[in-house]
């Protein structure tokens, strides 16, 4: 698969039916060209294949009877839900040059499970070979097999979060960022590890804090930081680990684990590492130690729920895949049905809205302007980069209301 980048994790396949003659190169502008926008700058088809998140867009097409039926692939090294994001975006593509243009999303291939797939299929006829030949290796065979399945990823809690499988019997509990991070901690012993799978917190990672000791392992960068803030910011923890700067959980070798989780830091350690780190970024060039320590404590904030009307709840159903958003008044009184791209503007402008429910990723610029309207929930697809959460507004996604 020409153009497929090294670390993809996911290929988008999809079918394509347009009602003329075109070239390859006219549908791939037409994705380019028609999903810009949609989905604002942090998921933009052409800014995401620049930066190597997405890789080179194959399309095989055959004319047919004046028509052009082929197949589209788009290799992805995304998480699962932006993944699903873009797929669902190209679906939204309508027009081929002058011709009406159909696409459907046939599947998303998981990279890495055909690979495990095959390496297992593999293995078991290595397997079956070496006890044909040394008879006498069953024993150990079987030993191998049983630590093998021992070791193997698992789902903890309601949301099926990645794991392994000795979070409920370990007194601490390393929490990651999402199911790579577990893997990897997985390859190397460490099954006392459970991953957040998004930018909310899951109620299981709550519940587990309250129990447990917790260690919050992060990547040595940017990201981290903002996931470092937000966990910090919902749930005790007890120690903070990060990857050396600029590299990933996922991609650590055991030596560097363990390094990272040696040097593990205070809560109150983080926290002043990250005011001094913002010092120097803006622009002081001597900094003097503190006369005194400063103890820092980390209020969990409450858990709100949020209560929808059956009749919201089944409007929101409807809503997924539709890239388009629900405003509310404060009695549940669908006051505007607008694109999801033109929600900030009309969020700005329109008053008396109290509740929104839209097919879209909760940004920051939303959260703001929600917190200077009055609204007082806002219920999204997927949360982003929010750092900042204002105490009147509730922020949920669909997954956290259990709507599919």
């Amino acid at each position: 698969m020409g153009g497929l980048p090294v670390n993809a994790k996911y290929v988008i396949h999809a079918k394509v039916e347009i009602d003329g003659i075109v070239d390859k190169a006219d549908i791939v502008g037409a994705l380019f060209g028609q999903t810009e926008g949609l989905l604002g700058s942090e998921l933009d088809l052409r800014e995401l294949q620049n930066i190597g998140r997405i890789g080179r867009i194959e399309v095989i097409a055959n004319k047919t009877e004046n028509k052009i039926k082929g197949v589209i692939k788009v290799p992805s090294n995304m998480s699962r839900v932006e993944t699903s994001l873009i797929a669902a975006t190209l679906e939204t593509v309508d027009r081929v040059g002058p011709y009406s243009a159909k696409i459907e999303i046939v599947r998303i291939e998981d990279v890495r499970a055909e690979k495990r797939k095959r390496i297992i299929e593999r293995a078991k006829e290595l397997l079956l070979k070496l006890e044909e030949e040394s008879p006498e290796t069953k024993e150990l065979i079987e030993e191998v097999t049983e630590a093998f399945k021992i070791a193997e990823l698992t789902y903890y809690g309601p949301e099926k979060l990645p794991a392994g499988p000795e979070v409920e019997t370990s007194e601490t509990v390393i929490v990651v960022e999402g199911r790579a991070d577990v893997l990897n901690l997985l390859k190397h012993g460490y099954k006392n590890v459970v991953a957040l799978e998004g930018a909310s917190i899951p109620k299981s990672v709550i519940e587990l804090s309250k129990k447990k000791k917790i260690i919050l392992f992060v990547d040595g960068d940017r990201g981290g930081e903002l996931i470092a803030r937000n966990v910090l910011s919902v749930i005790t923890v007890d120690s903070v680990a990060r990857a050396p700067s600029g590299r990933e959980v996922e991609e650590l070798s055991g030596k560097e684990i363990a390094k990272a989780l040696k040097n593990k830091v205070s809560v109150k350690e983080f926290m002043e590492s990250l005011k001094f780190m913002e010092r120097i970024e803006e622009g002081f060039k001597e900094i003097e130690k503190p006369s005194e320590v400063v103890d820092f404590h980390v209020t969990p904030q409450p858990v709100v729920e949020l209560h929808l009307p059956q009749k919201i709840i089944e409007e929101a159903r409807e809503l997924r895949g539709t890239l388009e958003a629900l405003l509310y008044d404060s009695e549940w009184k669908q006051l505007k049905r607008v694109a999801v791209r033109d929600l900030s503007k009309e969020l700005s402008e329109l008053e008396n809205i109290s509740y929104v429910v839209f097919d879209g990723v909760v940004t920051q610029r939303l959260v703001d302007i929600a917190g200077t309207k009055g609204v007082k929930a806002i219920l999204g697809a997927r949360i982003g980069d929010v750092v900042r959460q204002p105490d009147n507004v509730i922020i949920k996604t669909f997954d956290d209301l259990k709507i599919t």
